[in-house]
C-alpha cells in the first residue's frame, strides 16, 4: 500500500495485477523493451510478487519472454534468489529441450546460495531424458542421493523414461525393480513408461507379457496403456486382439475413451490388412465422435490409399488437410507422390514433387525414391536416372531402395546395359545388395533373356546365404560339444550376420555374450556397431561407445566411423564434438575419410565455428588435406552465409597448390547475386576476381616453364632441389 501511495501522482506508474503484467509483456516481442514495461509496474517493489510473476509467465511457455523477465528480476534491489523460482525456470527449459541452459541454471542457483531440492533434480533428470542422455540422468540421481535427498516416484519415473526413450529397456526394468525395493511402488505412469520402453526397443512380445502381469495388480490401464498394447499387437500381426481392445474402449468410454492415437493405430492396422474401406470408416467414426484429426492421422489415411494406387482418394484426403487449416508435411507429399507412382502417373507425381519444393517442404530420400519408382513403373528409365542424379546433387545419397527401383525399371524396359550400369553404380557407392536387390537383378536379367547372368546372380546370393548357414551349424555344434565360444567366435558370427544383413540375429548375439559373461573387445564392438547402424538402432551405438569408455577399450578408426554415423543419424552434434576430442590425439595417423566425415557432420549441424577449429587442428598436426576436405568446408560455409571465410578457404587452396574447381567459383558468384546484397556482392566479385587472376598467372607460369632450354631447365631444377628451405619442390 505504501508503494501505491508513493507513486500515485506519477502517471507513468501503473498498478497492474500480475496477470495484466504478463499480458502486456507477451504483447511485445521478446527482444523489444520488456524491461520498460516492467519498470512501470508498481508491484515490482513487493518481493512476494516475483515468484507469482515467474510462475504465470513460465506457464504460458514463452521462453524468450521468461528469460527477459528473469534477467530483469535479478537486477532489482529487493530481489532474493529462491529455489522455487529456479525450479520453474529449469522446468520451462526442460519443456523446450534446452539441456545446456537448464544445467547452467542449476549451477547458477547454487552460486546464489539456493539449495536444490527434489523438484530441481526431477526437472534436470527430465530434460536430460528428453535429450536421450540417460547416463547424465543417472549421474544426476547419484548426486541427489549424495545430497541425502530421497528420490520420489516422479524421480524414478523421469529416470525410467530417460532410459526407455533411448531404447535401453533393460536399464528401465532394473530401475523399476530398484524403485520397488526402495519402497516407492510403481504407479500407472511407471507401467506406461515401461511399456513404452519395450515398444521403443521393438520388444513387442515382452510388452504384451508385461501388460498381462499389470492386469493382475490393482492399477487399471488408461488410454495411453491400451494404445501402446494395440500398437504392439499390430506389430505382432495379432489384428483380432487389437480390434477387440478398440471395441472395448468404445463400449466403456467412461473408463478409457479412444483418442487420436487409438484411431490412427486402427487406420494403420486396416491399411496393413488391405481393408481400405475400413480405413475410411474408422476415420469417419473418429470425426463423428468429435475427435479432431491431426497431420499424422491424415497421412496414415493417404498412405493407405497410396499403397493401393488410389490416387483420386489420396488427393481428396490431401486437400482435406489444407481445408482443415493444417499444413501438409513431407510425409503428406511423399504419400500423395507414391499414390500417383503406383497408379502410373509420373507427370502428376512430378507436379507433386515440384509443389513440395515450392511450399518450402524439403524432400527426403523416401520422396526421391517414390519419384524414381513413379518413372520406373512407367518404363521411363532415362527420367528415373535423372532423378537419381538430382538427388545426389542435393546432397542425398541413394540407398538400396533406389537401386532396387532402378533395377526393376531396367527390367521393364528390357535394357541389359542399364542393368549392368546400375549394379556398377551400386558397387561404386558402397551399397551392398540385399535379397530384394538380388531378386530385382535376377528378374531384370530374365526379362531381357540373360539367363546365364541371372543364374550367376542366383548362385552368388545362395553362396552368400550358404556361408551363414554353415557358420550357424558350426557354431551350434561347438556349443553342443561343450566348447564355450569366446569373443573371437562371437565376433566371427556377428560378421557373418552382418554380411547376410541379418541384423536381429547379430543383436541377439550381444545378449548371449552378456549372459555368458564374455567380455567384448574392440573388434567385436566395431562389428556390433555396424549391425546397430545398419539395423536402424543408432542410439545403441552410442551406448556401446560409453561401455567401451568404462572398460577402457581403445577406439580405432572403424569404431569412430560408426559412432559418427550414429551421431549423424541422430543429429547429436554434442556427442560429435566430444568425439572430436577423442580423435585429436591421433590426427596425424587418422584416415582422411574419418576426418572428412566429422567435418561434414559439424558443418551440416550448423557448427561451422567448431568445423573450422577442427580443420585448423588437422592442419597443425601435419595431416594431408585433399580436395574433398576443402569441398566439405566450402559447401557448409556457404550454407550458413559465411562468404568471407569461404573466400579465405579458396585463398588457402591456392596457397597449398590445390586448384579450386569452376563449381566453387560458380557457387560463390551465385551467392553474391542471390543473397549477399549490393555492397557485399561487389566485395566478393573483387576478391574472387583477384584470386582467379592469380590462379591464371600461376597456370601460365607452369605452362611456360617447360619451354625453357633443357640445360637451363636442368640447372634451375638442380638449384631448386639444392635449396634447403624449399620442401614443397622436393
Amino acid at each position: 500500500r505504501r508503494y501505491r501511495i508513493r507513486v500515485e501522482a506519477d502517471r507513468f506508474q501503473k498498478d497492474w495485477t500480475v496477470s495484466e503484467v504478463v499480458e502486456k509483456v507477451l504483447e511485445l516481442k521478446h527482444w523489444e523493451d520488456v524491461q520498460g514495461v516492467l519498470n512501470r509496474w508498481v508491484g515490482r517493489f513487493a518481493r512476494k510478487n516475483f515468484p507469482l510473476l515467474i510462475k504465470e509467465i513460465t506457464q504460458r511457455g514463452s521462453i524468450g519472454h521468461s528469460n527477459e523477465v528473469f534477467k530483469w528480476m535479478k537486477n532489482q534491489k529487493n530481489y532474493c534468489a529462491r529455489t522455487d523460482i529456479y525450479n520453474m525456470m529449469i522446468r520451462l527449459h526442460a519443456r523446450h529441450n534446452q539441456t545446456d541452459q537448464a544445467r547452467g541454471l542449476f549451477f547458477e542457483m547454487q552460486k546464489w546460495r539456493c539449495k536444490p531440492d527434489a523438484e530441481t533434480y526431477n526437472a534436470l533428470i527430465n530434460v536430460h531424458g528428453r535429450a536421450g542422455q540417460w547416463r547424465w540422468a543417472m549421474n544426476i540421481m547419484e548426486d541427489m542421493l549424495r545430497e541425502a535427498i530421497p528420490p520420489s516416484r516422479s524421480t524414478y519415473n523421469n529416470l525410467i523414461n530417460a532410459c526407455g526413450s533411448s531404447g535401453n529397456w533393460r536399464e528401465a526394468l532394473k530401475l523399476c525393480q530398484k524403485m520397488t525395493e526402495n519402497g516407492v511402488g510403481p504407479d500407472l505412469v511407471t507401467h506406461n513408461i515401461i511399456l513404452s520402453a519395450y515398444k521403443s526397443g521393438s520388444q513387442y512380445s515382452k510388452a504384451i507379457s508385461y501388460f498381462q502381469l499389470m492386469k493382475g495388480t490393482n492399477i487399471r490401464p488408461d488410454t495411453t496403456t491400451l494404445n501402446i498394447v494395440m500398437y504392439c499387437l499390430v506389430k505382432l500381426e495379432e489384428y483380432g486382439e487389437a480390434t477387440d481392445i478398440f471395441n472395448s474402449m468404445r463400449e466403456k468410454r467412461a473408463e478409457c475413451h479412444p483418442d487420436i492415437v487409438t484411431f490412427t493405430t486402427m487406420i494403420h492396422m486396416y491399411s496393413i490388412c488391405g481393408q481400405i474401406q475400413n480405413c475410411r470408416a474408422v476415420f469417419d467414426t473418429m470425426l463423428a465422435e468429435g475427435v479432431k484429426p491431426n497431420v499424422v492421422s491424415y497421412n496414415t489415411l493417404i498412405g493407405a490409399y497410396a499403397s493401393h494406387g488410389m490416387s483420386n482418394e489420396a488427393l481428396s484426403v490431401f486437400n482435406e488437410i489444407k481445408g482443415s487449416g493444417l499444413r501438409p508435411d513431407v510425409v503428406s507429399y511423399t504419400s500423395l507422390l507414391n499414390a500417383y507412382g503406383r497408379s502410373q502417373q509420373p507427370k502428376k507425381a512430378r507436379n507433386v514433387f515440384d509443389m513440395m519444393k515450392r511450399n518450402k517442404c524439403k524432400p527426403n530420400i523416401v520422396s526421391y525414391n517414390a519419384l524414381i519408382d513413379a518413372y520406373g513403373s512407367k518404363g521411363l528409365i532415362v527420367e528415373a536416372v535423372e532423378i537419381l542424379r538430382e538427388m545426389e546433387l542435393q546432397g542425398i545419397q541413394p540407398n538400396i531402395v533406389s537401386i532396387c527401383t532402378l533395377l526393376a525399371a531396367c527390367g521393364r524396359c528390357r535394357e541389359k546395359v542399364n542393368i549392368d550400369t546400375v549394379l556398377t553404380a551400386a558397387q561404386m557407392r558402397g551399397i551392398e545388395l540385399n535379397t530384394a536387390a538380388y531378386n530385382s537383378a535376377i528378374g531384370s536379367y530374365m526379362n531381357v533373356g540373360e539367363f546365364e547372368r541371372s543364374t550367376k546372380m542366383y548362385r552368388s546370393m545362395r553362396a552368400k546365404k550358404g556361408q551363414v548357414t554353415e557358420a550357424e551349424s558350426m557354431f551350434s555344434k561347438m556349443k553342443m560339444a561343450g566348447c564355450a565360444p569366446d569373443v573371437v567366435t562371437y565376433t566371427a558370427m556377428i560378421h557373418a550376420y552382418n554380411a547376410a544383413e541379418n541384423w536381429e540375429k547379430a543383436f541377439s548375439l550381444l545378449q548371449e555374450m552378456e549372459m555368458s559373461k564374455v567380455n567384448l573387445d574392440t573388434i567385436a564392438c566395431s562389428a556390433l556397431m555396424r549391425s546397430f547402424n545398419k539395423g536402424g538402432q543408432p542410439s545403441k551405438v552410442l551406448i556401446l561407445g560409453e561401455y567401451m569408455k568404462e572398460k577402457n577399450l581403445p577406439f580405432n578408426d572403424a569404431i569412430l566411423f560408426e559412432m559418427l554415423s550414429a551421431c549423424s543419424i541422430l543429429r547429436d552434434w554434442r556427442t560429435a564434438i566430444t568425439m572430436a576430442g577423442l580423435i585429436e590425439p591421433s590426427l596425424s595417423t587418422g584416415s582422411v575419410g574419418l576426418l572428412n566425415q566429422l567435418l561434414h557432420f559439424l558443418g551440416k549441424s550448423g557448427k561451422t565455428d567448431a568445423m573450422i577449429k577442427f580443420f585448423h587442428k588437422i592442419l597443425a598436426s601435419g595431416t594431408e588435406v585433399n580436395f574433398s576436405t576443402y569441398t566439405i568446408l566450402l559447401k557448409n560455409l556457404l550454407a550458413t552465409g559465411n562468404w568471407r571465410k569461404y573466400v579465405e578457404i579458396l585463398e588457402w587452396m591456392e596457397d597449398t597448390g590445390i586448384q579450386p574447381s569452376n563449381r566453387m567459383y560458380h557457387d560463390i558468384f551465385s551467392f553474391a547475386e542471390r543473397s549477399a546484397g549490393a555492397e557485399h556482392a561487389a566485395s566478393i566479385y573483387h576478391r574472387v576476381g583477384l584470386l582467379k587472376e592469380k590462379s591464371a598467372d600461376l597456370a601460365l607460369d607452369r605452362s611456360i616453364q617447360p619451354l625453357a632450354p633443357s640445360h637451363k631447365a636442368n640447372e634451375v631444377l638442380m638449384t631448386t632441389l639444392s635449396h634447403p628451405k624449399d620442401q614443397a619442390c622436393r
